[in-house]
């Protein structure tokens, strides 16, 4: 039934918009589903990272710091790297979120941060390199040297 306010011709209108505005919470609900990441493909998207980070038990730092057991850890916290002043006082803990915050714009989340990286807008990449960065963790937990 058509309210008495409306014409026949705005009445299709209004419909198409309320269609589009119920619709648009569940898009953005799917899009908030958390990936699942992939070991392997981590491996492979963290050869991006491999020339400047490293990862594995005789891992070091190089341009940049090495990456062993980064979830959970205090960011810069390895003695055998100089972080940038920003970073030492950010207080950051890398959460699996932090990190991925980091990898999409490192500048956003630390401005003044030394990593020089445009940073990744793919979701799922994001999620394997998590994953990798995980899977690399000692059994001991988060690794500081």
């Amino acid at each position: 039934m058509m309210p008495s306010s409306f014409s026949r011709r705005r009445w299709p209108v209004l419909q198409a918009a309320l269609g589009v505005a119920c619709a648009l919470p569940c898009a953005g609900m799917a899009a908030s589903v958390p990936l699942v990441g992939n070991v392997q493909a981590g491996q492979a998207a963290f050869k991006l990272c491999s020339s400047c980070h490293q990862v594995g038990p005789r891992a070091h730092a190089g341009f940049g710091p090495q990456l062993t057991g980064v979830v959970g850890r205090a960011a810069a916290s390895t003695r055998d790297y100089r972080y940038s002043e920003a970073l030492q006082k950010s207080g950051i803990v890398w959460s699996e979120a932090k990190l991925a915050a980091f990898l999409r714009n490192p500048d956003a989340l630390v401005p003044g941060t030394r990593m020089r990286f445009w940073g990744l807008s793919d979701e799922q990449k994001i999620a394997d390199l998590l994953a990798y960065l995980k899977s690399s963790a000692p059994a001991s937990g988060p690794l500081t040297r």
